[in-house]
C-alpha cells in the first residue's frame, strides 16, 4: 500500500458534548509520534466533530511528515449543520495544505446513517432498524438523497480546499465517485461476507480510481470478528447522555483474535492493490479497560490500545498496547 494509515479520534461530538475530554496537546502530539514511529504509519485519518481540534491535530501530524486525511465526522446533525461544519473545516484544511502539507479532505463518514435528513429516525439505531425493513426499496432512495447532498457539499468544499477530496462511504450508499479523487469505503469483514470479501476488494480496485479503506477493525471479545460491523453492540449506554456504562453480558477477552483479524485484512488489502488503508482505530478514550469484565468497556473497543482509568502505562501515557498494536506495527514495517 502507498499509505499505511491509522484513524485517530480527536473527539466525537454529539449534542455539543465531546466524547474525548480532556484534549491534551502534549498527549496528542506524543501519540501522533508513536503512531508514526512505533506503528510505522505514513498517514493519519483524523476524525472528530470539533474543527479547532482537527486543525490542531492536523498541524502536529503534518509536522511529523504524515499524510493528513482531514475528516470532520458529523453526528446527528441536519444537512445545513453538516455543510457549516464542512465549509469551516475545508478552510482550515486549505490553510494547512498551503504550508506544503500533504492533505486529503474527507467530506464526511457514513452520513446517511449517522445524521438526519437521509433516513427516518432520531438516532443511528432507529435509522438502521428502519433501513433494513425492505432495504432494497430504500437503498436507491437513500443514495439519491445522499448524492444530491454530496453534489452541494463537494462544490462548497472544493471552493475552499484545493487538494484531493473523498468521502468515506458505506457500500449500500451507491456513491457517484466521479466527483472524488479516491474511492473510499468503510469495509469491515464479517463471517457472512468472508467468502466474498477478497473478491469485493478486488472489484473496488478494478474500477481504476485509487481505493482507500477506512473503518475496518473489530472489538476485543472472542467471536467479535464474526460480527465485526456490530461488535460494539455489547454495551449499555446512559439513556440521557449516551455515554457507555457497562458490558451487557459475559464475554471472553480475545486480544489475539483482534490482532489476527487486522493482520488478515491488511494482507488482503496489500495483495489486491489498495492504495491506502486506515486501521480503525488507535484508541477509544471513553471505553476504558477495567478489571471487572462486566465493566470492561475495552472489550467493545476497536482500539489498538486499552485505555486505563488509573495509573500510567506505555511511555507514561494512560494506555497499554494490545496484541493488535504489535500486529499492525509488524505489518506496516514490512
Amino acid at each position: 500500500m502507498r499509505a499505511k494509515g491509522m484513524t485517530y479520534d480527536t473527539g466525537f461530538v454529539r449534542n455539543g458534548h465531546s466524547a474525548r475530554e480532556p484534549f491534551d496537546p502534549e498527549v496528542v502530539q506524543r501519540e501522533l509520534a508513536i503512531i508514526r514511529d512505533d506503528l510505522h504509519c505514513t498517514a493519519i485519518h483524523l476524525i472528530g466533530g470539533d474543527p479547532a481540534r482537527l486543525e490542531q491535530a492536523a498541524g502536529w501530524a503534518a509536522d511529523l511528515g504524515l499524510e493528513v486525511w482531514f475528516s470532520p465526522y458529523p453526528l446527528d446533525l441536519t444537512t445545513d449543520e453538516i455543510l457549516a461544519l464542512f465549509t469551516d473545516c475545508a478552510e482550515r484544511a486549505e490553510r494547512l495544505r498551503e504550508t506544503g502539507a500533504d492533505v486529503v479532505f474527507v467530506t464526511g463518514v457514513e452520513l446517511s446513517i449517522m445524521n438526519k435528513g437521509f433516513l427516518p429516525g432520531n438516532d443511528v439505531q432507529e435509522r438502521l432498524d428502519g433501513l433494513f425493513v425492505d432495504p432494497k426499496g430504500k437503498f436507491a432512495e437513500v443514495s439519491k438523497r445522499l448524492n444530491t447532498f454530496l453534489d452541494t457539499a463537494v462544490r462548497e468544499v472544493r471552493a475552499r480546499f484545493h487538494g484531493k477530496v473523498t468521502y468515506a462511504s458505506i457500500q449500500f450508499e451507491q456513491v457517484d465517485w466521479t466527483r472524488f479523487d479516491f474511492v473510499t469505503v468503510e469495509l469491515i469483514r464479517s463471517a457472512e461476507v468472508a467468502h466474498v470479501f477478497r473478491e469485493g476488494v478486488r472489484t473496488l480496485v478494478a474500477q481504476g480510481k485509487p481505493v482507500a479503506i477506512t473503518g475496518f477493525g473489530t472489538a476485543t471479545w472472542r467471536g467479535s470478528g464474526d460480527v465485526a460491523p456490530r461488535s460494539m453492540e455489547i454495551v449499555e449506554y446512559d439513556k440521557e447522555t449516551g455515554h457507555p456504562l457497562r458490558i451487557d453480558g459475559q464475554y471472553e477477552r480475545d486480544e489475539t483474535g483482534q490482532a489476527t483479524y487486522l493482520r488478515e485484512l491488511l494482507e488482503i488489502f496489500d495483495d489486491e492493490g489498495v492504495d491506502s488503508a486506515f486501521v480503525f482505530l488507535f484508541a477509544l478514550y471513553d471505553y476504558p479497560h477495567r478489571p471487572n469484565p462486566e465493566d470492561d468497556l475495552d472489550l467493545a473497543s476497536f482500539g489498538l490500545v486499552k485505555v486505563l482509568e488509573n495509573g500510567a502505562g506505555y511511555q507514561g501515557l494512560n494506555w497499554e498496547p494490545k496484541e493488535a498494536f504489535a500486529a499492525v506495527a509488524e505489518h506496516f514495517s514490512g
